[in-house]
């Protein structure tokens, strides 16, 4: 019988703070909390950013830096200066008299000398060098970044601080602190889960669609030579797309079972979510922690996709709001999805969830945020250009809504569902997508589908971007409001809505209106992929009738315990940053670790045993 891959834990941190006890999707909702609610999250962002408040209250300015200082906004010096960017400078020099002579240092000399070079040694060390034609030389100089808005961490917040880093990549620093909210955001310790089940039954699926493009990775890797600078033991290996799984399976977890990164662009959070709830729904894994982590707010990421023409830049933005003769861009409306508008937005974002078998939740008491039944992959076909769109993506989008009917019936299909879009805020974008959006809408018979773009808030977190989208519907099913696409003042003409419900206003829903959340993404390079997440109340709907009453309510009992440590973590969190898990060099095993028979594994550090096959589907393909 088929498992059902349950939400037990999730966490991580992007541009709206903390993802864990839903405070990254209350901020971008936070202007229709109630006040307790509200308080709870400013507090949660204030110990993130390292903000002090006196008496224990925060004050209306300490309130409103925090909500300045968050979300998309105009790119802050303490990450880098959008004045000042780093830059050389190509110039061709020559000597006055056709002759061009410098002195410099013996041991600065390059190993090969130029043929037109004439070195005279004048002692103490230095040499005089003469240029009979002259010389290209690159200036080391800074240059005015075009784009200069983004969806950077809140002010303030430093993952590396949050553990001993030790030069890691800045993508690496946000996978160890999504991993650690995650895990903590469970209640439940994960020496637990490692004594209930075997240890290949943990698959770790986690990694980057961009890898780690800064000065510690592969930044650093290929801009060495021509920095004149050496590269580090640690660029290459540290840069690898596959490294924020690798650092969560060896440094927060000790995991020895299934690891499986998957790369699909902006789509790359459901490509290893769909690895997963595969592994988990044929018991081949019965633990899976997801996640991505991309730190794409670093000049050299911008500089690629912006001579793309894919990011806003400051000068198209001023001409979307030419009518109201803008002096500098409206920095916090640089996105602006299904409205008129000239690019996305780049974002850091490190989100991490942890999935359990229906049984083993049951078993463990875990909390049920809600589950995945299906995530669908499909590719464009033939392309005019890689970065054009295709026909995949209405496969991927009709697919999950075709699998949640089966599950939900029609009425739950047409009346209790939204849908998260990818929503770019590129002009392509608001036509394609909204044609397969709305055309899917007509086709399963739902009159105002509610869309919600996140985008708007965030910003494009690439690879982690469909991750932010299945934070923030987790999200929706707990305060009850979808968040409006706040940014925009209208719908683009060129919008296919007739059968979409496209607002700016955040639509408030009554308790338990949802069962289904639609979650759509459309990679770069015909990396399509759309997850049908079923909402808590549905999923703990299907767990009671599928193993009963009785274990249900001894469920309920052992629950209590996971939610108090839970909100423990929270608590502690909201009052100040918890230090990141991170064990390094902490109980390595070896060879003398290990115990093997024809039946079995022993691993020293594992109560529970691997099991060696004893049977194989194939078996009877031998029998003539």
């Amino acid at each position: 019988m088929s498992r059902l891959p349950v939400i037990v834990g999730f966490g991580g941190v992007n541009s709206a703070g903390r993802s864990s006890f839903h405070h990254g999707y209350r901020r971008l909702v936070i202007d229709a909390l109630d006040s307790a609610t509200a308080e709870r999250t400013y507090r949660s962002l204030a110990a993130l950013m390292g903000i002090k408040c006196g008496d224990g209250a925060l004050s209306q300015e300490q309130r409103q830096y925090i909500l300045d200082h968050t979300l998309i906004r105009r790119i802050e010096p303490g990450l880098f200066d959008v004045e000042k960017v780093a830059w050389n400078k190509k110039m061709s020099i020559s000597g006055q008299e056709g002759e061009l002579s410098f002195v410099t240092r013996a041991r600065q000399l390059p190993d090969v000398i130029p043929d037109n070079w004439a070195v005279t040694d004048l002692g103490g060390g230095k040499v005089k060098v003469s240029i009979a034609e002259g010389c290209d030389i690159l200036l080391p100089t800074h240059k005015h970044n075009d784009i200069s808005s983004a969806g950077q961490l809140p002010t303030g917040f430093d993952p590396g601080a949050c553990y001993p880093s030790r030069s890691h990549p800045k993508g690496l620093q946000m996978a160890i602190y999504g991993a650690s909210d995650a895990l903590r955001s469970m209640g439940i310790e994960w020496q637990t889960v490692m004594d209930t089940v075997r240890p290949d039954q943990i698959g770790v699926y986690a990694s980057s669609a961009m890898a780690q493009l800064d000065e510690n990775g592969f930044g650093g890797l290929l801009g060495a030579r021509n920095d004149g600078r050496r590269v580090s033991s640690k660029n290459l290996a540290l840069g690898l797309a596959d490294m924020p799984g690798d650092f969560v399976s060896a440094y927060v977890l000790g995991n020895v079972g299934t690891t499986a990164p998957s790369l699909g662009a902006c789509a790359t959070f459901f490509y290893n979510l769909r690895l997963a709830i595969n592994d988990i729904k044929s018991g081949h894994v019965r633990v899976a922690v997801v996640g991505v982590a991309e730190a794409g707010v670093e000049p050299r990421v911008m500089d690629g996709y912006g001579t793309m023409g894919a990011l806003a830049s400051d000068a198209e933005l001023l001409k979307l709001d030419a009518a109201k003769g803008l002096t500098e861009p409206d920095y916090r409306r640089a996105s602006r999805p299904f409205s008129s508008n000239c690019g996305f937005t780049i974002a850091d974002s490190s989100q991490f969830i942890v999935l359990f078998d229906d049984a083993l939740a049951l078993e463990l008491g875990a909390q049920v945020h809600g589950s995945v039944p299906e995530v669908f992959v499909n590719a464009d076909g033939f392309k005019k250009s890689i970065s054009g769109p295709g026909v995949g993506n209405y496969l991927t989008v009709a697919k999950a809504l075709a699998s949640a009917e089966a599950i939900l019936g029609t009425q739950a299909i047409r009346q209790r569902s939204f849908v998260q879009a990818h929503g770019t805020s590129t002009p392509q974008n608001r036509v394609t997508e909204s044609h397969i959006l709305n055309e899917a809408a007509k086709l399963f018979g739902i009159e105002k589908w509610p869309v919600g773009a996140i985008k708007a808030y965030l910003g494009h977190s690439i690879g982690a971007a469909s991750g932010d989208q299945l934070i923030a519907s987790l999200g929706v099913w707990k305060t009850n409001i979808l968040a409006g696409i706040a940014t925009i003042d209208h719908i683009a003409d060129d919008v296919h809505d007739s059968n979409l419900q496209l607002q700016a206003a955040h639509l408030q829903l009554d308790g338990d209106a949802m069962d289904l959340a639609i979650l759509n993404s459309k990679g770069f390079g015909g990396n399509n992929a759309s997850a049908a997440v079923l909402s808590p109340n549905i999923s703990e709907k299907m767990l009671r009738g599928r193993h009963g009453k009785a274990v249900w309510q001894a469920y309920l009992e052992k629950r209590e315990a996971a939610i108090a440590k839970a909100e423990a973590y929270d608590e502690a969190a909201c009052a100040g940053q918890p230090d990141a898990i991170y064990h390094f060099d902490n109980n390595v095993m070896g060879g003398d670790d290990v115990s093997m028979n024809r039946d079995e594994i022993q691993l020293s550090s594992w109560q529970t045993r691997v099991e060696l096959p004893k049977t194989s589907p194939y078996t009877s393909w031998l029998e003539e």
